[in-house]
């Protein structure tokens, strides 16, 4: 097919997937949507949950593989929408509707850019496409569930709204749970230790420390503190334990590990991370992908979102079109044109390559 026939083939794809609704855990429609795209092409593919999966015609075993991978879950539509989210609608060059920025754009031109390679023979690498579940959650059902299952991965693509910019690192992500203790006691006779006042050391704690490392990519290192609360109902409790959580988004330099010694040697509150899956991620300038994308003249960056990339044990280049300013939002769009532009340079990365 010419670059135009996979375009339209993509975009009429996606606008099948924005009337759909697949919210993270009930994407079973939207997969059916997809293994029956890749049915009507001719490519054999198979499904684990909610994700699906294919690999080129002429797969060998003893070559090395490069993944294509995106998602087609969604969030839930935010109250701000003025059109219907289900409703792929085309206006002004743009398609509007849910997923479509995030990331049903990538999700369509990679899976144009697979069909480009799925029937050409003696390259030197397999390629297998995957659409995944589950990942605006970072379920266990999704991307991870489906790695197992693909054979051994040599690096890959992951479709994310990028501007088709290289998201060449990304930070990890850590949430903690913490813990101050104190001793409960009645307020208007000062008794007891109030632990929201121990909380509030540690608080302040994390709020003035800065790590030493800081990336060129991804700056330094950042902890906020999202969530604060007793157990109390009453106004004339001292709160005898506090409970905080920190979001830690944490750069390519530290390990997950490395931060929490941190917080041993300096938290008074017990803690205890909810995760350490989303770790923070680099591929090598100089590796091929990369390479490829900078002879094509794109820049690259390091990306303070987090993504399936995470979650892949491989080198992986986030890349994308549309823009991630406009995922999550209201009446979320794509521009036509960037779909077109994405299935091009997918397939001219991927060319150099395979």
């Amino acid at each position: 097919m010419t670059i135009d026939e996979l375009n339209n083939e993509a975009v009429n794809l996606l606008k099948k997937l924005i009337a759909t609704p697949s919210f993270s855990k009930e994407e079973q429609d939207t997969a059916k949507i997809i293994s029956s795209f890749l049915d009507t092409h001719q490519v054999v593919n198979k499904r684990v949950g909610h994700n699906i999966y294919a690999a080129n015609k002429y797969y060998d075993v003893n070559k090395p593989t490069l993944l294509l991978n995106s998602h087609h879950d969604t969030v839930r539509p935010n109250k701000g929408f003025t059109l219907d989210p289900f409703s792929p609608i085309e206006k002004d060059g743009k398609l509007f509707g849910l997923g479509s920025n995030d990331a049903g754009g990538c999700l369509v031109s990679l899976m144009a850019t697979f069909l480009h390679f799925y029937n050409t023979a003696n390259l030197k690498y397999n390629i297998v496409f995957a659409a995944s579940a589950e990942e605006e959650i970072s379920g266990a059902n999704g991307v991870e569930l489906l790695l197992p299952h693909l054979g051994a991965i040599n690096f890959g693509i992951v479709g994310e709204p990028t501007k088709l910019e290289m998201a060449v690192a990304e930070r990890g992500l850590m949430v903690i749970d913490c813990i101050a203790l104190g001793k409960a006691g009645h307020a208007a006779r000062k008794e007891g230790e109030n632990a929201l006042y121990c909380a509030m050391e540690d608080i302040n704690w994390i709020r003035d420390y800065r790590f030493e490392k800081v990336s060129d990519l991804l700056g330094e290192t950042c902890l906020t503190v999202t969530v604060i609360e007793t157990d109390n109902k009453q106004h004339n409790v001292v709160p005898g334990h506090c409970k905080f959580v920190i979001d830690a988004r944490i750069n390519e330099l530290y390990s997950f590990e490395e931060v929490l010694e941190i917080f041993k040697q300096n938290l008074k509150s017990t803690f205890s991370p909810r995760s350490t899956r989303m770790k923070s991620t680099c591929i090598a300038l100089d590796h091929p992908l990369v390479k490829a994308g900078i002879e094509l003249g794109k820049g690259y960056y390091g990306s303070p979102t987090t993504s399936d990339k995470a979650l892949m044990p491989f080198p992986t280049l986030k890349m994308g079109p549309g823009d991630s300013a406009r995922s999550h939002t209201a009446d979320e769009y794509i521009y036509l044109d960037e779909i077109k532009d994405g299935i091009e340079t997918y397939i001219k990365i991927v060319r150099q390559i395979v």
